[in-house]
């Protein structure tokens, strides 16, 4: 009779234990639904290479990040949010990028908790980024993922820093990719914004003023502006001009949100 009862015992301990994890997995889920997806594509200054504040540390509230993990696809963002990309660097290399504040500025206009899909990797040049490329396939598979749980609103990159030396080529490879976003999501009109990089070397001063005549090339597309701000390497921006960024890259997603 008493191992008849241990047993018993022990099958109400393993049921609530399954209840509870299924639980807590349907509650995230629930939580993760109707999200407005952005996609944060880009090489180094995307992924985040600025030591985090303490106040950088916080999850960000109504703020998801996509984990691609099959038990549990959505978590509450923290840094480093392009911890989960499967093209990145490792795990020690990220750290902080324009992706906080975007996310933290979105979420407090927004009627939808904000879900985030970062799939960065430092060091990648524009053609890395081609259509039918391994890291423009990754962006789109795992951003077609997250949309099981919500819309996809924008995309932001920043990235150039490897292709600044050759900066009248660039025009027409953004586009391109643009282009290619836009027709695999089936969005024509999908808000795209791009960032100027540092100018403490004088091509990327000549990378900053091109990538400004890309708003009048193709629509629905903005710049995330540069100025005065501070690098820890001449190349990364430290962590407080990646707060200004990111705040920057939201002024103009919601422009162009505004203007469709």
């Amino acid at each position: 009779m008493k191992i008849y009862k241990l047993i018993i015992s022990f099958s109400i301990i393993v049921l609530s234990l399954t209840s509870c994890k299924s639980l807590s997995k349907t509650s995230t889920q629930k939580k993760a639904a109707h999200l407005d997806i952005y996609l944060l594509i880009g090489q180094s200054n995307m992924a985040g290479r600025a030591p985090f504040k303490e106040h950088d540390k916080d999850t960000l509230k109504n703020v998801f990040l996509y984990t691609g993990n099959d038990s549990i696809l959505w978590e509450k963002a923290a840094n480093p949010l392009n911890k989960y990309s499967t093209i990145r660097k490792n795990i020690s290399m990220q750290k902080m990028g324009p992706g906080y504040t975007f996310a933290q500025t979105m979420a407090s206009q927004s009627k939808n908790p904000i879900g985030l899909v970062v799939n960065a990797k430092g060091g990648s040049n524009i053609q890395s980024w081609a259509p039918g490329t391994t890291f423009y396939n990754e962006a789109v598979r795992r951003t077609k993922e997250a949309l099981k749980q919500g819309q996809l609103k924008g995309i932001i990159w920043h990235q150039g820093e490897a292709n600044a030396s050759k900066y009248k080529q660039y025009i027409p490879q953004i586009i391109a990719l643009i282009q290619a976003l836009r027709k695999d999501f089936n969005q024509p009109n999908l808000p795209f914004v791009a960032g100027q990089l540092s100018e403490d070397k004088i091509n990327r001063k000549n990378f900053n003023q091109m990538i400004l005549t890309l708003p009048g090339k193709i629509k629905n597309v903005g710049i995330a502006t540069s100025e005065n701000m501070t690098t820890i390497d001449q190349t990364h921006f430290n962590s407080a001009s990646q707060r200004i960024l990111g705040k920057r890259y939201a002024a103009e997603m919601l422009r162009l949100l505004s203007i469709q």
